[in-house]
């Protein structure tokens, strides 16, 4: 009866629940790792638990409750080469480990990554996002990463995490060939690449990625700047307009800020009336053809007076003398400073170019 009392007491319920939401591996704590034999475990869904015995990785066991007996415990009745019946408590420690996802982690490109744009050449560009982990296979997961940690939280491991997704990210965005300007239309592409390309490194770990996202791609300050003002240009289209629109607006403001209210009103007012004015002026113009300029006046024909037998003659246009002069003959226009021979004035050399010959000989 002794006995029964005894052993009765022994009897536990190895359990975990997790309040912190953080916790990824939490040993279950017992004074001397000390575990009766034919003791109750629970494992909740979202949950494995690994036992370790001698240092050594013994059993794993799912959601579900356990007796822990010989016959579901194949692997530590080997190691301890227990036979049916053995009721001592055996030392081992006891491992929950959280196998829901852990959302909501972010990552970014604490540096540029370099890449050849084909629109604007040589680029940098960062980008951030977030993701989702979780433990696919406890023992790879137990051996590699936790070790002997009682209490290891998720952000033991996001720093890791975060260096291998830039490393993939920033090879990924490298070799998309995507331009700049079409990556936030293929996020979901781009996300989808670096997922797969990450699946090997983390499955060595024991861990999954069920959630990758890629929630902003960005240019460098500089390059944006450059880039807004190529966009305001093609906003803006009629430059011309824009420059007066933003004068009247520049004077509009001066108005009203100067010191007497009234005059300022005033003055903004009449500038805002100006400058609907001119706008309406403007647009009336452009849409209006207008018409083609006059062509230019036909210049003035030069007047001569002619001197013969001591008597002048005239004024006839330069077009006229033809036939009525000779090289002899004296001229004079406004102009000129007195009489000269038709022959040695240049301007009169056309109408003499056209004289003809003398006519030949008789016979």
């Amino acid at each position: 009866m002794v006995f029964s009392f005894l052993k009765g007491q022994f009897i536990d319920v190895i359990e975990w629940t997790d309040a912190t939401r953080n916790t990824m591996v939490h040993r279950f704590e017992r004074y001397g790792n000390s575990i009766m034999y034919g003791a109750k475990l629970t494992v909740r869904e979202g949950q494995m638990a690994v036992f370790i015995h001698e240092g050594q990785l013994a059993d794993v066991f799912g959601p579900g409750l356990y007796m822990l007996e010989t016959n579901n415990m194949p692997l530590m009745t080997a190691l301890q080469h227990w036979d049916h019946g053995f009721n001592s408590p055996f030392k081992s420690e006891i491992y929950f480990v959280n196998t829901r996802r852990f959302a909501g982690l972010k990552w970014g490109t604490q540096n540029p990554v370099m890449l050849r744009d084909p629109e604007f050449g040589p680029l940098r560009l960062r980008a951030f996002g977030s993701y989702a982990i979780r433990v696919q296979d406890p023992v790879p997961f137990m051996r590699e990463i936790v070790g002997t940690d009682g209490d290891f939280t998720q952000e033991k491991i996001a720093g890791q995490i975060r260096n291998i997704l830039v490393q993939k990210v920033s090879r990924v965005l490298a070799a998309s060939g995507i331009p700049a300007l079409d990556m936030a239309a293929n996020t979901k592409d781009l996300s989808d690449v670096v997922t797969k390309a990450i699946a090997p490194t983390l499955g060595e770990y024991g861990l999954e990625m069920p959630e990758f996202y890629i929630e902003n791609i960005s240019l460098p300050p500089e390059v944006e700047k450059v880039l807004d003002q190529r966009t305001s240009m093609g906003i803006v289209g009629d430059l011309n307009k824009f420059t007066q629109f933003s004068a009247a607006q520049a004077m509009q403001k001066a108005a009203e800020g100067g010191s007497d209210g009234g005059m300022g009103a005033g003055l903004g007012a009449g500038m805002g009336m100006g400058m609907g004015m001119a706008m309406a002026q403007g647009m009336g113009q452009q849409s209006a053809a207008a018409p083609p300029p006059p062509p230019p006046p036909p210049a003035a024909e030069p007047m001569w007076h002619i001197a013969e037998n001591g008597q002048t003659r005239g004024p006839f246009a330069q077009s006229t003398l033809r036939g009525q002069i000779t090289r002899e003959t004296l001229v004079w226009t406004e102009g000129q400073s007195g009489w000269l021979k038709a022959g040695d004035v240049p301007a009169l050399a056309q109408v003499f170019a056209a004289t003809p010959p003398p006519p030949p000989p008789v016979g």
